[in-house]
């Protein structure tokens, strides 16, 4: 999975957030601080679509445009790739698990509790 630019993350945050599918022009005025030509938010939103990120449907002459995996997904290949990039694998996982804290080490714990039970 490529990462994202920052206005392909600008746009994903917005459509991560809402919950629910959006066409160019909601996008457009959501990210209105960013003062954006309409067309510059459907060039990005079509780029996402090529890569993967999002889905579209045709909702009458427009695309309604929504995440294709959920932040957490996202967030999750991209620390899958990062240990990829290690040398040792387990020497990056057990630096992560020194580094987070109690409550994060607990939600490790019962996500591998769970796997294992499976």
């Amino acid at each position: 999975m490529k990462g994202l630019g920052e206005l392909e993350r600008s746009i994903m945050d917005i459509l991560w957030a809402q919950g629910t599918a959006l066409t160019a022009r909601e996008v457009g005025r959501a990210i209105a601080e960013r003062d954006l030509a309409p067309t510059t938010v459907m060039t990005v939103l079509d780029r996402l679509t090529r890569k993967g990120f999002l889905t579209r449907t045709r909702d009458g002459r427009a695309w309604r445009y929504e995440p294709a995996r959920s932040r957490d997904a996202y967030v999750a290949e991209l620390m899958l790739e990062a240990l990829d990039l290690t040398g040792d694998r387990s020497a990056a996982l057990t630096r992560f698990a020194q580094a987070v804290s109690g409550d994060e080490a607990e939600i490790l714990r019962k996500a591998l509790t769970e796997l294992e039970e499976e």
